[in-house]
């Protein structure tokens, strides 16, 4: 348990693999955040067995004065796994994991924040509350693929949350630690499932719009991702309790 007299308030959690190129701008813009909040933050990179180098561009950025620190896997395990490895090393009061390219603005976690604060357990960022604030649409067939792996989303496991895949979420502390430590899923699936853990423990879920602009460079597989990720859900359904 952390002193809450020198808890950091936020921790930012940021999974990365190949992001060498990336990474860099969003790297000082949630630095630069924390610094002018005038609260304790902390900011943890997990690299995720990059090939291209990211490690050793964060550890320059460190040497440079940014306040960041980097976990390192020594092979590529997932995005869900780099995820719960910053979440389970996060002290803050309250934790966010946001993806690399930082397609929603660190700003925007003050949305979240004021949710939690208010008694939500998760809440989670969503371009489907309000889809005005998405500024940068994805190509209109990967559009309506995420659209209708939401709809099998909600029917399976998470009836009523309308987008579940925003790399943009917020836990309590405690919360975090309770759902990552018994995560399964190591790849983009680990979504639903960390979702679907709270919904079985009772936690609230609060769904929050936010701003987002996609980024062409994605990481996701439309098509290989996409099968494994619809697979995962009767997995989840199945091994969850």
């Amino acid at each position: 348990m952390s002193d809450p007299a020198t808890q950091p308030d936020l921790s930012v959690v940021v999974p990365a693999y190949n992001e060498r190129n990336r990474l860099p701008p969003s790297l000082r813009a949630i630095d630069a955040y924390l610094r002018e909040r005038g609260l304790p933050g902390e900011l943890i990179v997990v690299d995720d067995g990059s090939s291209d180098g990211t490690a050793a561009m964060v550890e320059e950025m460190v040497e440079e004065g940014l306040a960041l620190r980097l976990i390192r896997h020594p092979e590529n395990r997932g995005k869900g796994a780099a995820v719960r490895t910053g979440m389970l090393a996060a002290t803050g009061r309250l934790v966010l994991f946001t993806d690399a390219d930082l397609s929603t603005p660190i700003a925007d976690v003050e949305r979240l924040a004021a949710a939690l604060d208010s008694g939500a357990d998760v809440a989670i960022g969503s371009r489907a509350v309000d889809r005005r604030l998405v500024q940068v649409h994805q190509p209109l067939a990967r559009e309506l693929m995420g659209r209708v792996f939401n709809l099998f989303v909600q029917a399976i496991v998470l009836p009523g949350l309308k987008d579940t895949q925003c790399g943009f979420k917020a836990f309590r502390g405690e919360v975090a630690h309770e759902l990552f430590e018994p995560l399964i899923s190591q790849g983009f699936e680990f979504d639903p499932e960390v979702l679907y853990r709270a919904r079985r423990r009772g936690m609230s879920i609060v769904e929050i719009a936010v701003h987002w602009r996609n980024n062409p460079d994605t990481r996701v597989s439309p098509v290989r991702d996409s099968m494994r990720m619809f697979a995962s859900l009767f997995r989840i359904r199945r091994q969850v309790t």
